[in-house]
């Protein structure tokens, strides 16, 4: 509604690897060519189960950022930052704990699924329970338009939108609103301030969606508003409430399952991942041993990709040329399994070359990865400076 902008992390925990990179990188290259793009290092999220280990995080958090870097996350089209450097967030946090039911926690899908899963950690904490709110916070202090998610990761944008609602609520009213959006309304300028009006009435009036649409377009493109005339008209338009803290979309990204080594989804907690920027030697030994068709026991015996993890990786890395070779040699016998697999080494070494490139630049001298974090630091704190003004401001915390 403010910005179109989108907001993602990737809590530290560990190095990155093909999963990551399939699943969310690609995605995060794309985008930022269409959107201006806030990726942060999620550290106080990597806290809520490993915070009997922060030195695992604190390990993470630079290789985590030359990796991005490695995939294509450009510095120059991005703005990449450190969740804990933007203190912010925080107080966000903390500030929208005061008015959510515990309820609305106590409901996420993954809350119970992450404690069944992750037995082995002591998960009874606040921090824990708390961590989509820390994470709504993360996306509502940027007024994030689009937050790329899979479909399993759809609820927590929903209680994201239910935060914001309910904050607009509470404390987006104002003495003398619609007499302060109108008069926001005529800074439009002739023409506009009319669109505008005809576009709220059809709307409000009629439930044409597609006017609330335009109306908001409007907005978006106006460069003579200032902030608070702004919030004023988009909640003029739905109501009479100021929009302090807009609502985000989930921005659904192409289901990616990345396969380990052993068929199962390429997963660090199942040891079957191999890194972003993984040495060729250990990447060519961790194919050639791979686990086959059981049926193939000696060269001569045919078997059926099917039952291969190799052949989900050819669905990955490999053309149809490829496959329809290795089908036919696999079920005739006709090739054998080493034979099978070099063409996904060979694929994975060619992906992995220009990663290794960008990424050595960043190893040579880590002073630049500083730079460009402090940049991007910089950046989002500003931003978020901007947005707890506003908030402060509603909740009466000014003291002007």
């Amino acid at each position: 509604m403010f910005q179109e902008r989108v907001l993602s992390g990737m809590r530290a925990t560990g190095s990155l690897h093909l999963g990551h990179y399939h699943g969310v990188l690609k995605n995060w290259v794309g985008l930022q060519a269409e959107y201006p793009c806030f990726f942060f290092v999620a550290d106080w999220h990597a806290l809520t189960t490993h915070y009997e280990s922060p030195e695992v995080i604190e390990r993470s958090v630079w290789d985590m950022l030359v990796d991005w870097l490695a995939a294509g996350v450009d510095p120059a089209q991005s703005t990449l930052f450190i969740q804990s450097r933007v203190p912010e967030h925080a107080e966000l946090f903390l500030l929208l704990s005061m008015g959510t039911p515990l309820g609305w926690l106590e409901r996420v899908p993954t809350y119970k699924d992450q404690i069944e899963k992750m037995r082995d950690k002591d998960l009874s904490t606040y921090g824990f329970l708390g961590y989509p709110l820390l994470q709504a916070a993360d996306i509502l202090i940027y007024r994030a338009a689009h937050v790329p998610v899979g479909e399993d990761q759809v609820p927590h944008i929903e209680i994201t939108r239910e935060i914001a609602r309910r904050f607009n609520y509470l404390y987006g009213r104002e003495p003398g609103f619609s007499e302060k959006a109108q008069e926001a309304a005529k800074k439009l300028g002739g023409k506009r301030t009319k669109l505008y009006l005809e576009l709220r009435n059809a709307y409000q009036e009629q439930g044409d969606e597609s006017a609330l649409e335009s109306a908001r377009a409007l907005l978006a493109e106006s460069q003579s508003l200032s902030l608070g005339d702004r919030e004023r008209l988009f909640g003029y338009l739905e109501g009479v409430r100021k929009i302090i803290l807009p609502e985000p979309q989930a921005l659904l990204t192409a289901a990616s399952r990345m396969p380990g080594l052993d068929g199962q989804k390429m997963s660090k907690s199942y040891g079957n991942t191999i890194s972003l920027r993984e040495d060729r030697q250990s990447i060519e030994k961790k194919i050639r041993t791979m686990p086959t068709d059981p049926a193939r026991v000696r060269r001569h015996d045919p078997g059926n990709p099917e039952k291969c993890p190799v052949w989900q990786l050819h669905l990955v890395y490999s053309d149809e040329a490829t496959r329809t070779w290795v089908d036919k040699g696999c079920r005739a016998a006709s090739i054998g399994c080493l034979e099978c697999k070099q063409p996904v080494v060979e694929s994975i070494l060619t992906e992995q070359q220009p990663m290794l490139a960008r990424a050595q630049k960043y190893m040579d001298d880590p002073s630049l990865l500083r730079a460009i974090v402090a940049d991007g630091c910089d950046k989002a704190r500003k931003a978020a400076q901007e947005t707890m003004r506003e908030v402060r401001e509603a909740l009466g915390l000014t003291y002007s």
